[in-house]
């Protein structure tokens, strides 16, 4: 019998405990959000480990407020790791801080929902937790598309308490009233590398999280997704966005046919654009360094940006694309700053 076999007992999903956020500075940009249906408390800011953080940084992150964790126990595991331990820290069994925390991990290894029950096994050996909050599918495209729809099939056999897939790892570790408590895995996302395949699911019941690639070069995501969804709809997803710094290259730099004495965005201005769009939650960064930290929350207290800083982004992006020739930049675009 397969464990997709068996039926899940069911109960009411618990309800999050609320979380006493680190105060920050009054803004128009709010520092925590909903994330979407779920009751999950979140920082508009997450930190994913793929920038190699160590884990006292990552600590430090959570000092000042960043409440958001994306965790990879495959791709890229050898970055993720140094994370490790501060995430057995403040995730780990027995934490004090566990329900102050947010823990997103992902596999990316979609193939059968039997098959993730390996990568549920290395993420609860290697973080040595009681649960996930939210549980992502990696890298979601056309090419994978048939297997991610039957892994989604499975999304009520994993997510919340007294699952199929709960009963199986309570089999193979002991038990905690946590686990009891909250399921395994409270809820289920995906990291889509295809928009229009993202925008099928938002409102599946199946999907708690929808996960995209946004910066101001890429802005598809705007109106293949973020378009589809009102931001006052409490039963809408929650959107968490990454590679806002750049993709194949860095958007921090100017591109060469950028005027001179033109504004030049900082990654935090960056992390601003995605955060001033539709409905988004969290922009997912992929700091090094703690100042890299200091320097985001910061920007953060600046609040939203200005339409004409938006516009002025936009066309920022399109230059770094090479949309334009020099002599067609329209200038009343353009923002001038030391």
């Amino acid at each position: 019998m397969k464990l997709t076999e068996l039926k899940p007992i069911v109960t009411s999903p618990p309800k999050s405990p609320v979380i006493d956020p680190v105060k920050q500075p009054e803004s128009d940009l709010s520092f925590y959000r909903k994330l979407g249906r779920t009751d999950l408390t979140v920082s508009c800011l997450g930190l994913g480990g793929g920038g190699h953080i160590s884990s006292e940084d990552t600590l430090y992150a959570f000092d000042r407020g960043v409440n958001y964790f994306f965790y990879s126990s495959d791709l890229h595991h050898y970055l993720y790791s140094s994370m490790g331990p501060a995430l057995r820290k403040l995730c780990g069994r027995g934490s004090s801080y566990r329900e102050k925390a947010i823990l997103a991990t992902v596999t990316y290894m979609v193939k059968t929902p039997e098959a993730v029950l390996a990568s549920l096994l290395d993420q609860f050996v290697d973080l040595k937790m009681d649960y996930i909050d939210v549980f992502f599918w990696g890298w979601i495209d056309t090419d994978n598309e048939a297997d991610f729809n039957k892994c989604m099939g499975a999304s009520n056999d994993l997510r919340g308490p007294n699952s199929v897939y709960q009963r199986t790892i309570e089999r193979m570790f002991e038990t905690s009233e946590k686990m009891k408590q909250m399921g395994i895995v409270r809820y289920i996302g995906a990291s889509f590398h295809s928009h229009e395949l993202a925008s099928q699911w938002l409102d599946s019941p199946l999907l708690d999280v929808v996960m995209v690639r946004h910066n101001v070069a890429h802005r598809s995501a705007q109106q293949q997704v973020l378009a589809h969804l009102d931001s006052q709809d409490p039963q809408r997803p929650g959107v968490v966005t990454f590679k806002s710094a750049g993709m194949r290259g860095h958007l921090w730099e100017p591109p060469p046919l950028l005027p001179s004495g033109c504004w030049r965005p900082s990654v935090p201005d960056l992390y601003r654009y995605s955060l001033c769009q539709n409905s988004v939650d969290v922009a997912l960064a992929g700091w090094t360094k703690r100042s890299h930290i200091d320097e985001a929350i910061a920007a953060m207290e600046k609040g939203r940006l200005t339409t004409e800083e938006l516009d002025y982004l936009d066309l920022y992006g399109d230059l770094h694309r090479n949309r334009y020739k020099k002599a067609d930049i329209p200038r009343d675009l353009l923002i001038y700053r030391p």
